[in-house]
């Protein structure tokens, strides 16, 4: 049911909630408290603290137009221990009167210091012809507080909200859960009720971390229909046709021998379990998450030479140019030996290019193509694709996954999906992030990596790092100076990779510097790359587009300025760039002062572990999951009352119920779906 269906609410309404992603009285009903505010008790004027958010009472004694840089409508209220003014910017044109001295007024918001008296600026207010009138018992003491936007306010949506409840008391809905598994939970109308207009005895911290049981309630039921989606959606994966792949070694023997080192027993692994699967006549969905550096580019290119000895074609999917790239060199070395043709597609390419790889890919020349987004355009139509592989998934849209993985849909049959994560996650986690998938994971370094002592210092001591610097190239190692943007910007203070660049070029006149950012053309790029490789630079001045895929082993020293401003997946990303020799290998973090508690303990827990596991779980806690798993992006749910870290407890339990109502009541697993993930159908196979 819409939302237009409530009293009131008009077309023009609508669109102001929409933009909230409410469209349905069930996504209003979950539209939850951000916080609550506790209204029901006043404070004298004279005990009043700036800053603080809090309720006052008194008397109208003054109400007044004046004129600033702008009109705005002052009130003036007084009690018995002092005066405070209302400032009101934005006013209707009879608030004036409404305001009339005399009348009383109750009063909440945030006290900040004025000229003469404390101020509150657009408050939230009630007025009274008297005084008495504010002694009856409001049925709420705690207001609650909702993520609102332009032209909806807080108490349009209580209003709202307030009707949906009534709807749903005259129209309960069915219990579809066992009651064994929620035994000492209220039903989803209590706690809808219970978390929209608190009783005045409500607990509300427990409200606010979770662990009230209405707020419980709900967590176990947006975790179960989470879980069951995944499961359904893999359940339906099963249902659908592959061509089984079988290795030959046709290609794979030679490229084994060509290698000038051994695949890691973690490698090996892995690729046996691909080739399992891609045997099967169920497409392939596997997700093989590694740490830094630790083979999963090897991997891919063995599952890729597997299907490309059953003459099928093969697509890999990178998130940046730069990356995109690098497999491209990589792969043709691999690859051309061997007789195959490899392509590179991106969006800068120019149209006549770009018609010709759209040619020879339809017609079956190309045999494995590497690209960006590009390759997702309509244009792009292959001849024979059986294999996908993503690279860094996290990066891509759900939709823009399976608009790709739909191009090798023919005849009815599907091809193999491999998708890639150098972010790790947790095991707990895992399960149920990835419950869709069959999850690999590479827990070993091919031998002779170097563990990378990390250091943490104030940008103050600048000129100890450059002179590091320049003793680390006259030893005949190469260093790389991460900057966090391209070009100069007064709202953020990072420097400048361009500004960093003619810096050092001048306080090291001795010292060869490049400089790579994701705004030169790509073949720039490639060639301060490939001079980098070879030791032509000494010292690397990059963006973060270095962050993933570039391999220089003799790069034994990275320096990231402003480090505080970058998530610890990424840094940990970053610092993967060095430590792939054998020498010594550091990563200096530089900060600009002051430093917030939760930026401290990102950096510290970058200089306390190079696990990459440990890392993951560390960011979790620290950023929650939503940011370290990108749902908006991954397309797991934009959860709304669940935080993975807080409850990841309950998996194991949501596990089991999952289990028995698909087999013993799967129309109710598809009602739960419905309800908390109506969008989650299309998906499948993503």
């Amino acid at each position: 049911m819409t939302i237009s269906h409530l009293p009131g609410l008009g077309d023009a309404l609508a669109k102001k909630f929409n933009v909230l992603g409410i469209y349905s009285i069930r996504d209003l009903l979950l539209h939850l408290p951000i916080r609550y505010e506790d209204r029901s008790s006043s404070n004298e004027i004279n005990q009043l603290s700036i800053g603080e958010h809090t309720s006052i009472q008194g008397q109208i004694i003054k109400t007044e137009i004046v004129m600033s840089r702008k009109r705005m409508l002052i009130c003036t209220v007084q009690d018995d221990s002092g005066i405070i003014q209302l400032r009101f910017m934005h006013f209707y044109p009879n608030m004036q009167q409404s305001l009339a001295v005399g009348k009383w007024l109750k009063a909440y918001g945030e006290v900040k210091k004025g000229k003469i008296y404390f101020e509150m600026i657009h408050p939230q207010i009630q007025v009274r012809t008297t005084n008495h009138d504010f002694d009856i018992v409001d049925t709420e003491r705690y207001t609650p507080i909702y993520a609102a936007t332009y032209g909806l306010t807080q108490t349009m949506l209580r209003k709202f909200i307030h009707l949906a409840l009534l709807l749903l008391k005259r129209n309960p809905t069915l219990e579809i859960i066992p009651n064994t598994f929620i035994a000492g939970l209220p039903s989803i109308e209590e706690a809808l009720h219970i978390i929209h207009e608190p009783p005045l005895d409500a607990d509300i911290i427990q409200l606010e971390d979770g662990s009230h049981p209405a707020k419980k309630r709900l967590i176990f039921e947006e975790l179960l229909a989470y879980h069951l989606s995944m499961q359904i959606t893999k359940t339906h994966n099963q249902t659908l046709l592959a061509t089984p792949i079988i290795p030959n070694h046709h290609y794979i023997t030679p490229f084994l021998q060509a290698l000038p080192f051994s695949p890691t027993r973690a490698q090996n692994r892995v690729v046996n379990e691909i080739w399992q699967d891609m045997a099967k006549n169920v497409p392939m969905m596997r997700l093989v998450q590694g740490d830094v550096g630790s083979g999963k580019t090897l991997v891919a290119a063995l599952a890729a030479l597997n299907a490309l000895e059953n003459k099928q074609q093969v697509v890999l999917m990178a998130p940046t140019e730069i990356l995109a790239e690098q497999h491209f060199l990589n792969f043709t070395n691999w690859f051309e030996p061997l007789g195959l043709q490899v392509t590179l597609l991106s969006g800068k390419l120019t149209a006549k290019r770009k018609r010709e790889c759209y040619e020879s890919l339809e017609s079956g020349q190309i045999d494995i193509l590497i690209g960006t987004h590009a390759v997702f355009v309509e244009q792009v139509k292959f001849a024979n694709l059986g294999f996908v592989i993503i690279d860094e998934q996290h990066r891509f849209g759900v939709a823009q996954r399976l608009t790709l993985w739909q191009k090798g849909i023919k005849d009815n049959t599907h091809p193999h999906q491999l998708i890639m994560t150098a972010t790790p996650i947790p095991r707990t986690l895992a399960m149920t992030i990835y419950a869709d998938l069959d999850v690999s994971t590479i827990d070993e370094l091919p031998p002779g990596r170097t563990p990378v002592t990390t250091v943490v210092l104030p940008n103050t001591r600048r000129e100890e790092v450059i002179t590091r610097i320049e003793h680390a190239c006259h030893d005949g190692k190469q260093v790389y100076w991460v900057c966090t943007l391209v070009e100069e910007s007064e709202i953020l203070e990072a420097q400048a990779a361009e500004v960093a660049y003619t810096d050092l070029q001048s306080l090291l006149p001795t010292i060869k510097v490049g400089l790579i950012h994701g705004k030169m053309k790509p073949s720039l790029k490639q060639a301060v790359m490939q001079d980098f490789k070879q030791g032509q630079i000494q010292l690397l001045v990059a963006t973060t587009v270095i962050e993933v895929g570039v391999d220089v082993p003799n790069a034994s020293l990275m320096v990231i300025e402003n480090a505080e401003r970058l998530g610890l997946s990424q840094l940990h990303q970053l610092r993967g760039r060095v430590g792939r020799g054998s020498a010594a290998s550091h990563c200096v973090l530089m900060y600009q002062t002051p430093l917030s508690r939760t930026t401290k303990e990102r950096l510290n827990a970058m200089r306390d572990s190079n696990d990459g596991f440990v890392i993951a779980q560390k960011d979790l806690e620290i950023r929650g999951g939503g940011e370290i798993l990108g749902t908006r992006q991954v397309g797991i749910a934009d959860f709304k009352v669940v935080d993975l870290i807080r409850d990841q407890h309950m998996i194991s339990a949501i596990q089991n119920v999952s289990s028995y109502i698909l087999t013993y009541h799967p129309e109710s697993a598809i009602t739960i779906v419905n309800c908390w993930l109506p969008d989650r159908a299309k998906y499948i196979n993503a």
